[in-house]
Parts: C-alpha cells; structure tokens; sequence
C-alpha cells in the first residue's frame, strides 16, 4: 500500500478546491496564503499530477483534480462526522455509594448538568470498589482511610463528623447524651454508636435497629422510628428543611472522611478534571 500524502497537504488541497482560491482556503485552515501553496505544489509533485490550473482571478480543477477532491471531500467529512459525534457523547462515570448517592451527589447533579450540558454522567451506585479497569469507572468518592491503592490517587472531599439526628417530634424529648438511651438508636454499618456512648459517659444497652446502609438509617430517623447518627455532609440537606433534627449539640470526629478517587493516569483526564473541581466546589 503507498503511503498516504501528508494530511496537511490534502487538507490544503481540499479547501482549496472548495473555494478555488489559495487565499480563502489559507483563512479558513488559519495559516498563509504561502503555506497554502506550498502544501499544494508539493502535492501535486508527490502525486505526478497537476490539480489546478492557475488563472490569473483564481484557480481551476483540473480533470485530475476534480476527479481527486470529490473523494476526499467525502474523506474529511465523514472525519468531521466523527469528530462530531465523539465530542457529542462526552460522559464520565462517577463510583459512589448508595447513600452518598442518594444524600449528598444526586440532589446536587443538577448543579453539574446545568454548568456542563454537554458531559452527560453516569452515576455507579454500588457498595463495591471501582477498580477503574473493566467497569468503566472514571472517577470515585469513597469513605475511609487513605491511601486506596498504590495506583491511585487520594484527594480529600470533606472531612466526617458524625451527629445524631431525629424528627422534629422525637427531638421534643431529647436534651442531653443520656436521653438518647430511651430511644431507639439506628445504626448503619459503621456502627458507630457504641462508641459514640461511650465517649458521652452513658452506660447501659439501648435498643438499637441495624441498616446496611446509611441511607437507610436516616429514612428511619426521618420516619419517626429513632435517632441515626449520620454523616453530617448527608444529612445537611434534611437538617436544613426541618425534616431532621440535632436534638443535641454533641458529635463526633473520626477519620473516615470521604475522598475523590482516581487512578494515577485516568483514561479521561479533562473530564475526570472537571469532576473533580466540580465536587470540590460542592463540599
């Protein structure tokens, strides 16, 4: 097979022939007039074949040329339509939790969508890890303790305070660490709340209720049936509407807080970059 012209050159070639003059097709590919001319020469010499003749008000195809631009049009175009294409299906996967899905990402994304109509995101709401190889995954945020793996990296979103939430109506009884002890207490699978009494001083075993999952959990204090201790960023919303309540001032700090995860060369850098600052200016 003969190895194909420089691109420069039949790009030169191309507009030229669409506007028979050197001139416009130099403006369009954004080089001079010169430069034009000169990937031209050099076409036709490499090809053995004259493709235009040269008039004094402009240019003309020759049978050669003619007979060469109408394939090459229909080249470039179905690399424009390619192009295009790509450029229309920007999306980027992001690997999240169920609960921090549902609490804190999703009633953001519109947020995400509004600023950047044109990346269209796909949410992995799954409790296992993305190993950002065969599952597609672009980009992660995860809680716990870093680092996450020697190919990746760490970047922290926010740091984890735990508070005890409840309904409005559950909150009325509720004044001080001991109280909570009356009421039952819904852990999720941090199971924090041991430890959580225990730092208060409050001894005894109180009823307790276990979730899979946070969201779960605050569903639960949301409906009346006890007092979570949740992640102060997924429940802020709520705290916020009055749907949950911090009965009690008192919380606690521990080190798992969430982090954005990505590998040390993601497959879509631009994209993950955005994310990224995306979910840093959210936190």
């Amino acid at each position: 097979m003969a190895a194909l012209p420089p691109l420069n050159a039949l790009r030169a070639f191309e507009a030229s022939a669409r506007h028979l003059n050197f001139r416009l097709a130099a403006e369009e590919l954004g080089v001079t007039q010169g430069a034009v001319a000169q990937q031209v020469r050099g076409l036709e010499e490499r090809l053995a074949v004259t493709l235009f003749d040269r008039l004094p008000r402009g240019l003309s195809l020759t049978e050669a040329g003619r007979r060469f631009h109408t394939p090459l049009r229909r080249a470039f175009r179905l690399i424009e339509d390619a192009v295009e294409e790509l450029s229309e299906d920007r999306q980027i996967t992001i690997s999240v939790t169920p609960s921090f899905a549902s609490k804190w990402l999703v009633p953001r994304l519109q947020d995400f969508t509004r600023n950047y109509p044109d990346i269209s995101v796909q949410v992995d709401a799954r409790e296992r890890l993305a190993d950002f190889q065969g599952d597609g995954v672009d980009i992660a945020v995860r809680q716990g303790r870093a680092p996450f793996g020697s190919g990746m990296v760490a970047e922290p979103l926010f740091s984890t305070t735990f508070v005890p939430v409840c309904s409005p109506e559950m909150a009325a009884g509720i004044s001080k660490p001991a109280d909570l002890t009356q009421h039952t207490l819904l852990n999720d699978t941090h199971g924090l709340w041991p430890l959580f009494l225990q730092r208060a001083g409050i001894i005894g075993k109180p009823k307790t209720m276990s979730f899979s999952q946070t969201s779960l959990a605050i569903d639960a204090a949301v409906s009346g049936q006890g007092v979570a201790l949740a992640n102060e960023p997924l429940v802020s919303a709520q705290v916020a509407s009055g749907q949950l309540v911090r009965p009690i001032p008192d919380e606690m700090v521990e080190d798992l807080g969430f982090y954005i995860v990505t590998p040390k060369q993601p497959r879509q850098p631009a994209l993950v970059a955005v994310m990224k600052d995306w979910l840093l200016s959210q936190s």
